[in-house]
């Protein structure tokens, strides 16, 4: 294996290091580039989303309760519970009459600092609205009530919901579903273990679908339509997967996992990318994502300066004093 390393300097010393793995591929499965080890296994968590959102499309649900686009995109989210990502869950349930009690994800506060703060100040407790996971729950209730299939159990791994969910991150990563690795995600639901290429390859034909079937293509090209046009939906200003989106102009669409997962495509190229951080410490995962893009080239040098803060983050102390830095160390 190449050694594909992210440093994390304070001064001039090495004071951590986390190790990369990741795979490039195009639509038939080829790998193009690697860096550690592209056939490690690792749960997909919620860089499947997009693909987990195809059956509330091509079901025809999306468009039986009339979702928007902002609707769709947030199906896709880790969003950071700002008011308008809970305001969109709440819409969501209300097209299809049910509400946040439907919601099996759990309760935490919004990711999103000021939000929470603002809360706190004003005595308001948070509800699975905020969660980050409401959207991709709202979008499983939104099959479920299509299908006519009962809502209480829609995270069980026998539900309808998530069989039609199983079966596209199947098919969209050629991992037959007794392959499939299945684990509990953070919010209750299945989630799914792969290698990282599996995961590339389900990305590059998400955003070039030509091969699927109809209705699947169909759906692949909604989700990511819907995600270019509202990139405030998937995660937040401040949030990277928005920013890759905003700074590429839809060129690049991508999505993170917990535990240092990051997916993405270029449906121009018919590109899938994914990468695992080893360790699964976050704060390695989004300069390792921009160093590769900016190494094969599919950044451009303005593209590369929007994304600064991410490629190389400057570390601070509670004072606010540069301390440090986060810096890739790996070549493709």
């Amino acid at each position: 294996m190449s050694k594909a390393l992210v440093r994390v300097y304070r001064g001039p010393l090495t004071e951590s290091i986390h190790r990369i793995h990741l795979a490039v591929v195009n639509s038939k499965g080829s790998l193009l580039h690697e860096a550690g080890d592209p056939f490690l296994r690792t749960f997909a968590r919620s860089t499947a989303k997009l693909i987990q959102a195809l059956p509330v499309l091509e079901s025809g649900a999306a468009a039986h309760f009339g979702l928007s686009q902002a609707e769709i995109a947030l199906c896709c989210a880790s969003h950071n519970g700002e008011a308008q990502h809970a305001d969109l869950a709440q819409s969501i349930l209300a097209k299809i009459g049910l509400s946040h009690t439907h919601l099996q994800c759990g309760v935490h506060e919004p990711y999103h600092t000021p939000t929470a703060q603002e809360m706190r100040r004003r005595g308001i407790q948070p509800t699975s609205l905020h969660n980050n996971c409401s959207g991709k729950h709202s979008g499983m209730l939104t099959l479920a009530a299509y299908l006519q299939a009962p809502v209480d159990t829609y995270m069980d791994v026998n539900h309808p919901v998530q069989k039609f969910m199983l079966e596209a991150v199947s098919d969209l990563s050629d991992v037959s579903q007794e392959e499939m690795i299945l684990g509990t995600d953070g919010c209750g639901v299945p989630v799914f273990g792969m290698t990282i290429d599996r995961l590339a390859v389900a990305f590059a034909r998400l955003g070039q679908p030509d091969g699927l079937a109809a209705e699947r293509a169909s759906a692949c090209r909604q989700i990511i339509d819907s995600v270019r046009k509202n990139p405030e939906c998937l995660a937040g200003d401040d949030r990277f997967d928005t920013q890759l989106i905003r700074a590429t102009q839809g060129r690049i669409v991508g999505k993170m996992g917990a535990e240092g997962v990051f997916a993405l495509t270029i449906p121009i190229e018919g590109i899938g990318f994914a990468v695992k951080v080893e360790d699964g410490n976050q704060r390695a995962l989004y300069p390792a994502v921009v160093e590769a893009l900016h190494q094969l080239s599919l950044l451009s040098a303005a593209e590369v300066a929007a994304l600064a803060e991410f490629h190389t983050p400057v570390q601070r102390n509670w004072q606010g004093t540069e301390v440090g830095r986060i810096e890739p160390d790996f070549s493709l």
